[in-house]
C-alpha cells in the first residue's frame, strides 16, 4: 500500500485523526497532504480587516501591542482585552474571561507575534465598532536567535482552511508529523516530463507548499501540484474517450431521399454557415459504428434546435428513434410544439412519409400517457419529447438510436444514464446541448471526453438586445418608467415578460429560483414573488392590460394553455418564474423585465434575456435591483448589461462561482478534486497537461508502465467518482 493510502488513524494520534475526519473529512495521509494552505501570511502582518465578515471563522497574524485589565460590569472580577496590530493602523481586539484570561496574560506580552483564530464579531458603541475575537485560540511564533531571525522572518506562515475545534496550526502540526515520516514517494509524473516542464519531484513540492522557506519556493511547489491536477484529470478524460471508441453503436447514415431531405427542402430560411458545418460533423458521427458523444453549445438563439432536429431526422431515416430530454414541462411542451410546427405534415406519421412526434410528461392524463408509451414502444413515434418521465422503467423504445439532452446541467448523472440504457446492448448516440457558452479551458476539462461543436453565428432576423440596470432603491422613479416602457411596447402591438425569483405564498415554495452566488452584502427582504407582483401590477399600472401568470406549481394543462395564449398574442404581459428561461420562443415579445435580478446568476440572466428580440423586433431587457453601485451584486448585473457575448459572461460567471468538482463531487457530495487549478487562469497548464497525457496514453493506454500514475488515477476515481465517470 502506498503511503498516500495509509489511514490517518495509523499516522497520527487518535484524537487528531478523529478531528481531521469529523471537521474536514480527511481520511488518509494523501488527503491530509493535499489539504493545501488557503493563503500565506508574513510574520507580523495582520490580515486585512477590510476582508473580515461578522461571524466568520478567521485567522489573523499580528503583534501584541498592549494588554488591558477591565472590570466586569455586572459581577466581580476582571476580563482581559488584548490589542493586536500590524503597524499600519489596523487593529483587532482579543477578549479573554475567567481563568483563561490569566493563562493568556502570562503568555501574551507586548512585542510577541503570533496567529489568532476564532469567530470575529463587531463590538462597541457610539458608531465606532471594533473587530473582536472572543477567547481565540492562538499560537505565538518562537523567538529566534539572531542568526536565524532573518530566515524566520522571511518564511511564509501557511494558513489552512480550518473549522470549529480545529485550528490552522493544529493542521500544520499534523502535516508536519506526516512530512517528517513520509519517506520516498513514487512520482506519478515521469522524470522526462518533469524535466521538459521544469517541475520539481512530488516530495519536494509537498514540502515546498507546506513548509516554504520563502514565497518563491511556495510558487514552484504550487506550479508542480497544479500540473499534477491537470495531468491526472486529462488522463482520465482521454482514457474515457479511448474507451468510448470500443463501444458498439448502430450506424445511422444519412439518406438522400428521406425525411431529412424533405425537411431541408421545406425550410423557409437558409441554415447559417455554422449550422451547416456542425450538421455535417454530427451527420458523420451518426454514420459511425461507435456512439457519438458530442456537446453542442452556442449563444441563446443560435439555432441549436434546428441542428438537433436534423440529427433526429437522420436517425429516423435510418430506422431508429430519437428521444429529446428537457428539464421542465414548459420546455418539453415548447419543444414538442416547435418541432411539430417545423415538420408540418411530416409530423403526422406514415400517411405523409413522415414520423409521429410524441410528448411524454409525468403529469399527463392516463389515456394520453398510454398512447404516448405505445407510440414509443411500438416505434410509431420516431421522435419522443419528454421530461424526466422518459427515464422511468416502464418507458420502452423499439430502437433508440439518439438521445438529445437539452440543458444537460439540469440533469443528474443517473438520470441521463437511465435513458441511455433503454437502447439495449448497442449504445445510442448522444448529443448534449447547452445555451450557456463554455470557455475553452472549461470545455477541455469538464467535457474533455466529448467532441465540442460551437454555434457562434446568430441566424438572420435576430435583433440586438439592449440591457440596462434599474436601481429601484436609489431611483424609484426609474421603476415607474419601467412600467411605462412596457405599456409603450404593448401599445405598439408587442408583448413583455416579467420574471420574478419566487412563486408566492404557496406551501414549500422555493419557486423556480436558482440562487445567485453570495454577494457578502447585508441581509435582505424575501425575494419578490410572481403572485405578489402580478397583484400589484394588475391593480396598478397594468390594470387595463391582458396579464397572464405562469409558474412551476400550476397544473400542466394550465401551464400549456397560458403559454399557448401568450404565443398567440392573446396576452400582453406574462409574469413568470424561470420556467420560461430556455426554449420558449415567442417572436412578438420585445421586453424582458427581471425583478430582483441580483438573485440570479450571470448565465441565467443571459438565458432569460434571450427570450426577446427573436422576431426581428429590437429587444429590451431591464434588470431591476435594490443594490447600489459598488456592491458585488451590482457589479454582476453591470457585467450582464455591458455585453451580449455569452462566452465573456460565462467567464464572469465561472470566476464568481468557481469550478466545483469537474468529476462530479458537486453532485455526489464529495470534496473537489481541484485544489489549486483554476480553469480560467491556468489555461496554459491545462493545455500542456492534455498534450502530455495524450502522448503518454498513445504509447501506454493501460498505463502498465506507469504504476504510480495509475494509482493516482485510482485514488481520484474512488467511490462515487468512478460511478460518475462511467455513467457520463
Amino acid at each position: 500500500m502506498s503511503r498516500f493510502d495509509e489511514p490517518l488513524t495509523k499516522a497520527l494520534d487518535p484524537k487528531t485523526a478523529k478531528l481531521l475526519h469529523s471537521v474536514l473529512g480527511l481520511e488518509t495521509v494523501g488527503d491530509l497532504l493535499r489539504h493545501y494552505p488557503r493563503r500565506y501570511a508574513e510574520r507580523g502582518e495582520l490580515t486585512s480587516l477590510a476582508d473580515l465578515e461578522v461571524d466568520e471563522h478567521v485567522t489573523v497574524v499580528g503583534e501584541v501591542t498592549r494588554l488591558m485589565r477591565k472590570p466586569m460590569r455586572n459581577r466581580g472580577g476582571t476580563w482581559l482585552e488584548v490589542e493586536v496590530a500590524d503597524g499600519s493602523g489596523d487593529k483587532i481586539y482579543l477578549s479573554f474571561f475567567g481563568k483563561g484570561s490569566h493563562a493568556a496574560e502570562s503568555r501574551l506580552k507586548p512585542g510577541r507575534r503570533g496567529m489568532f483564530a476564532g469567530k470575529v464579531g463587531l463590538f462597541g458603541a457610539r458608531g465606532r465598532p471594533r473587530w473582536q475575537l472572543a477567547h481565540p485560540e492562538f499560537e505565538l511564533f518562537e523567538e529566534e536567535d539572531e542568526d536565524g531571525a532573518a530566515e524566520f522572518a522571511a518564511a511564509p506562515v501557511p494558513i489552512y482552511p480550518a473549522g470549529k475545534d480545529l485550528t490552522p496550526w493544529a493542521i500544520r502540526r499534523a502535516i508536519g508529523v506526516v512530512l517528517d515520516t513520509l519517506g520516498p514517494l513514487d512520482d506519478p509524473l515521469p522524470a522526462e516530463l518533469r524535466a521538459r516542464h521544469k517541475l520539481q519531484p512530488l516530495a519536494e513540492a509537498l514540502a515546498g507548499i507546506h513548509r516554504p522557506k520563502d514565497f518563491a519556493e511556495m510558487g514552484r511547489a504550487r506550479q508542480r501540484l497544479k500540473f499534477d491536477e491537470a495531468f491526472v484529470l486529462q488522463a482520465v478524460l482521454l482514457q474515457r474517450r479511448q474507451a468510448a471508441t470500443a463501444w458498439p453503436a448502430r450506424p445511422r447514415p444519412r439518406r438522400a431521399d428521406g425525411l431529412l431531405a424533405s425537411f431541408d427542402g421545406r425550410l423557409p430560411f437558409a441554415l447559417t454557415e455554422g449550422q451547416a458545418a456542425v450538421g455535417e460533423e454530427i451527420a458523420d458521427d451518426l454514420a459511425r459504428e461507435h456512439p457519438m458523444h458530442r456537446l453542442l453549445q452556442g449563444e441563446v438563439g443560435a439555432g441549436k434546435t434546428v441542428v438537433a432536429l436534423r440529427a433526429m431526422l437522420q436517425v429516423v431515416d435510418a430506422g431508429g428513434q430519437a428521444a429529446l430530454l428537457a428539464p421542465t414541462e414548459v420546455l418539453a411542451q415548447q419543444h414538442h410544439r416547435s418541432i411539430t410546427a417545423m415538420l408540418g405534415d411530416l409530423a403526422q406519421g406514415g400517411m405523409f412519409g413522415g414520423t409521429a412526434v410524441t410528448l411524454l410528461t409525468g403529469s399527463m392524463g392516463a389515456p394520453a400517457r398510454r398512447a404516448a408509451l405505445l407510440d414509443a414502444a411500438s416505434g410509431n413515434a420516431g421522435i419522443v419529447v419528454g421530461t424526466h418521465a422518459l427515464l422511468q422503467e416502464h418507458v420502452q423504445f423499439a430502437d433508440l438510436g439518439l438521445v438529445v439532452v437539452d440543458e444537460q446541467h439540469r440533469f443528474g448523472v443517473e438520470q441521463r444514464d437511465a435513458l441511455r440504457e433503454k437502447a439495449g446492448d448497442a449504445r445510442p448516440h448522444v448529443l448534449v446541448m447547452t445555451a450557456t457558452p463554455i470557455p475553452r479551458t472549461v470545455a477541455m476539462t469538464v467535457f474533455g471526453d466529448l467532441e465540442v461543436s460551437t454555434l457562434s453565428q446568430l441566424p438572420s432576423g435576430r435583433a440586438p438586445i439592449t440591457t440596462h440596470v434599474v436601481p429601484a432603491a436609489e431611483k424609484p422613479h426609474y421603476l415607474e418608467r419601467t412600467w411605462e416602457r412596457v405599456r409603450e411596447e404593448v401599445a405598439l402591438g408587442r408583448q413583455a415578460y416579467i420574471v420574478c425569483p419566487r412563486i408566492g405564498d404557496l406551501e414549500g415554495d422555493e419557486g423556480d429560483l436558482q440562487v445567485a452566488p453570495a454577494s457578502g452584502d447585508d441581509e435582505r427582504r424575501p425575494p419578490l414573488a410572481v403572485l405578489d407582483v402580478a397583484e400589484l401590477l394588475t391593480q396598478g399600472p397594468f390594470h387595463d392590460l391582458r396579464v397572464g401568470v405562469l409558474h412551476g406549481k400550476l397544473p400542466p394543462e394550465e401551464k400549456d394553455a397560458i403559454m399557448r395564449s401568450f404565443s398567440r398574442g392573446e396576452l400582453d404581459v406574462l409574469i413568470a418564474t424561470t420556467v420560461i428561461e430556455v426554449g420558449v420562443d415567442v417572436p412578438n415579445s420585445s421586453v424582458m423585465i427581471i425583478m430582483d435580478a441580483d438573485r440570479f446568476g450571470v448565465s441565467q440572466l443571459h438565458q432569460l434575456r434571450g427570450r426577446v428580440g427573436r422576431g426581428g423586433l429590437p429587444g429590451l431587457c431591464l434588470l431591476v435591483s435594490d443594490f447600489p453601485a459598488g456592491t458585488p451584486a451590482r457589479a454582476r448585473l453591470d457585467a450582464v448589461a455591458a455585453t451580449l457575448d455569452g462566452f465573456e459572461l460565462s467567464r464572469v460567471d465561472l470566476e464568481q462561482r468557481r469550478e466545483g468538482d469537474v468529476l462530479g463531487a458537486a453532485q455526489s457530495g464529495k470534496r473537489s478534486s481541484l485544489k489549486l487549478l483554476q480553469l480560467l487562469r491556468d489555461e496554459d497548464v491545462i493545455a500542456a497537461a492534455r498534450d502530455e497525457a495524450a502522448a503518454l496514453l498513445a504509447g501506454d493506454a493501460d498505463l502498465a508502465g506507469h504504476p504510480a500514475l495509475r494509482a493516482e488515477i485510482d485514488r481520484l476515481l474512488q467511490d462515487e467518482r468512478a460511478e460518475y465517470l462511467e455513467k457520463t
